[in-house]
Parts: C-alpha cells; structure tokens; sequence
C-alpha cells in the first residue's frame, strides 16, 4: 500500500467557510496555471489606430498640414 497523501492546503487558524475554501482553491490553481507573460507584437505605423483617435480636423490656416498622418 501507498502512503497517504498528505493535503495540498491546510488551514492553520480560524473556521473558513466552504466557499471561502472554495475561493481559495480556485485563485491557487488559476496561479498554478499562469503561463509566462508574452510581449504584445509591436504594430507597424501603416496599421496603427492611433489616426482614430485624434480631434477633427479644423479648416482654416496650416489646416493642410495638420491633415498629414503624424502631424
């Protein structure tokens, strides 16, 4: 026969309810699961989003110029 095996938490004060128990188990496997955190790719300037969040564009003097992509 094997040995017992032994518990893989063990509470050592207070009464935690089932729940809290439950709560507990389900953070220390989700962090068991982590995977190493990957770079995010970096986006080349043609397919950036960023000309979508600018303010319109005003008529007026220099107007032609502000129109450009990284004015």
């Amino acid at each position: 026969m094997s040995e017992p095996q032994r518990p893989l938490l063990r509470v050592v004060k207070g009464e935690p309810t089932a729940e809290e128990l439950a709560t507990l188990i389900v953070v220390v496997a989700a962090l068991s699961q982590r995977r190493p955190r990957r770079r995010p790719v970096p986006v080349a300037a043609w397919a950036s989003n960023a000309d979508t969040h600018r303010r319109p564009l005003q008529p007026g003097p220099g107007g032609w110029r502000a129109s450009g992509r990284f004015a």
